[in-house]
């Protein structure tokens, strides 16, 4: 399992309700995405950050969703250049589904 952790300075001063709806516009293209096992939209008032925390099954899949098309979809709606952080998962904490997943097993 692939964490990324995706942050871009946002074009213009933004509340966090205006954050939500412009993020709202975006979040129906990850869902049935192929590899993608969870995604969180991240917002900062304070330093006009915005950006994702993704839950990948693999880099392989993270890398096929952070493409050409995707980081230039970013340049148009944010007016700014994504910058990507990755991390190996090894262990993740569901209390959903109250349970703790490790390796392999990871949920995806």
């Amino acid at each position: 399992m692939i964490t990324a952790v995706v942050q871009f300075k946002l074009g213009e001063a933004m509340s966090l309700d205006h954050a939500a709806a412009v993020f709202q516009t975006t979040a129906p293209r990850y869902r049935g995405m192929s590899g993608l096992v969870r995604k969180y939209y991240l917002f900062d008032p304070e330093t006009g950050t915005g950006g994702g925390c993704y839950l990948f099954e693999s880099r392989a899949a993270a890398d096929a969703v952070f493409d050409d098309a995707w980081r230039a979809l970013i340049r148009e709606k944010y007016s700014a250049e994504p910058h990507i952080q990755y991390f190996e998962t090894p262990v993740v904490v569901d209390n959903v589904s109250d349970e703790i997943v490790v390796g392999a097993n990871a949920p995806g």
